[in-house]
């Protein structure tokens, strides 16, 4: 680090100290926005994120969250930024093609005297024409919620838009919740800007985001150059949707094209550009410095390229609501396969979030269902776990009875769904629920025809099912269920890896 002037941090402990600091920061907004969320799938199943910006709106540091929000926030800064927010003034957005992700996702923006304080939770309902405000079958944005665009959240922004959504109280409460999360930054930015000076505190920043990206770049360097491709399929209602990325390695910096990849399609698995970024960050963190915290910096050596109104930079009004949860996990996948032409790289995990939501005008439930990760070249996959672009935990059975009309049936490793090989997959779980009123049944759902691939000769995981009172449904549906209905949902298991021994 250079030492060009008196208000520079002196490298290397102050700088250490300074960026723990600003990471604490950003752990602890997402410490008050749990513990103050009402819903259960932020309090509980920690389906938010939250991180610190500058004032050029670059991603200083990032609470260790939600994979899917790593790529997209900075979108959502620069939307609010280009309105000229004044200090300590909230703003909300949503709207995918103006820096959000999905209609769900609610991002907060504040700006700060060192930048903006930033956390995106996704609320359990948005309005819309289903409850949960994922149907399956949308086809125009309009239909999965309320949209919102870069918009000031005074009181009466907050009380209009939550009026038009589901469980206004609810969404009012994890709102609020939101907003006590940037309270506390302000606070503690002020705190650590009277403790090591505003000056010092900016330029560390600068120096934080440099720093990431000479690790990443040195990482890169350390990859063999050259041009790979792969290519895998969504599964639409209407038939299969191809993704094809070629990643270009040369020097110290990577291209990822999506030239190939279906048009964007009349259904929701269409995907704005911030969350193809994210999936393509967040592939690239993996094989380069998992390790390093991230940051904006870790980013900049990575170029995204996508046709403009493909399935992976869709235009509005395009429905997306599986796209930032079903799509995202397939780019990982699509990636992680093209890089393997390069470099030993994992086995197909479940690639799926399995998306449920049971709701009616009273209540709405929302999670998503753990599965299989696909297998190491050196160790097997683990069980029952969210998979790359989800981070989030599965709601606790007392809590979801507590909370819900539902019961829960059974939760239980689906022994053998992993594939076979030198390394196993890991396996997906079974969750069964049985519905105690009349509701409606969404599911979004991917890798129940494709089953995820084994790598190195090793076996395919098992592909998921989705079952109501026995019955096979497909991998997207909305359905009315009646009191005493039981659904079962089976994931799939992630890919085996390296030929099979008589281990």
């Amino acid at each position: 680090m250079t030492r060009a002037g008196n208000d520079e941090p002196r490298f290397p402990v102050e700088l250490q100290v300074i960026a723990a600091g600003l990471r604490a920061i950003a752990e602890e907004m997402g410490a008050v926005l749990i513990r103050s969320a009402f819903s259960a799938n932020i309090k509980e199943r920690r389906d938010c994120s939250t991180a610190l910006f500058d004032e050029e709106g670059r991603m200083v540091t990032q609470a260790e969250h939600i994979p899917v929000h790593l790529g997209a926030m900075p979108e959502a800064v620069a939307a609010v930024r280009a309105q000229e927010p004044a200090l300590g003034e909230p703003w909300i957005v949503n709207d995918p093609y103006t820096g959000g992700t999905h209609l769900p996702d609610l991002t907060v923006v504040t700006r700060h005297e060192l930048g903006y304080a930033v956390s995106r939770a996704h609320h359990a309902d948005v309005g819309g024409s289903e409850p949960g405000s994922l149907p399956a079958r949308s086809r125009r944005l309009e239909e999965e919620g309320v949209v919102i665009p870069p918009t000031r959240l005074d009181e009466n922004a907050l009380a209009s838009l939550v009026s038009r959504m589901r469980n206004p109280e609810e969404r009012y409460g994890d709102l609020r919740a939101q907003l006590a999360a940037h309270h506390l930054a302000g606070r503690r930015l002020d705190e650590l800007c009277a403790r090591r000076s505003r000056a010092r505190v900016s330029a560390a920043m600068d120096e934080l985001l440099a720093y990431s990206e000479r690790v990443v770049r040195a990482a890169i360097r350390e990859l063999p150059d050259g041009r790979f491709s792969a290519e895998d399929v969504l599964e639409a209602p209407d038939g299969e949707l191809p993704i094809r990325a070629t990643v270009t390695i040369d020097g110290d910096a990577i291209e990822i094209d999506f030239t190939g990849t279906a048009p964007q399609h009349d259904g929701n698995l269409n995907c704005p550009l911030a969350v193809t970024r994210s999936a393509c960050f967040y592939v690239v963190r993996c094989l380069t410095a998992p390790d390093l915290p991230a940051s904006g910096g870790a980013f900049a050596p990575v170029t995204v390229r996508a046709p403009e109104g493909c399935l992976v930079n869709a235009r509005p009004p395009a429905a997306v609501a599986a796209g930032n949860t079903e799509t995202s996990s397939r780019i990982v996948d699509v990636v992680f396969r093209a890089l393997g032409r390069a470099l030993p790289v994992p086995a197909q995990g479940q690639g799926t979030m399995n998306n449920v939501v049971l709701g009616n005008e009273r209540f709405t439930y929302y999670e998503t269902i753990g599965g299989g990760q696909g297998a190491c070249p050196d160790a097997d996959g683990p069980s029952g776990v969210h998979v790359a672009m989800s981070n989030t935990l599965t709601t606790p059975i007392e809590a979801l009875e507590l909370a819900y009309p539902l019961r829960v049936e059974r939760y239980a490793l689906r022994l053998g769904s992993g594939g076979s090989g030198l390394h196993r997959g890991g396996d997906g779980v079974v969750r069964e629920l049985r519905v105690l009123e009349r509701c409606r049944l969404s599911l979004l759902t991917q890798r129940r025809a494709q089953a995820p691939r084994g790598e190195a000769g090793g076996n395919d995981g098992l592909p998921g099912r989705n079952l109501l009172n026995g019955r096979e449904l497909p991998a997207f549906t909305t359905v009315d269920l009646e009191p005493g209905d039981v659904l079962r949902i089976e994931t799939p298991g992630g890919g085996g890896y390296g030929a099979p021994t008589s281990r």
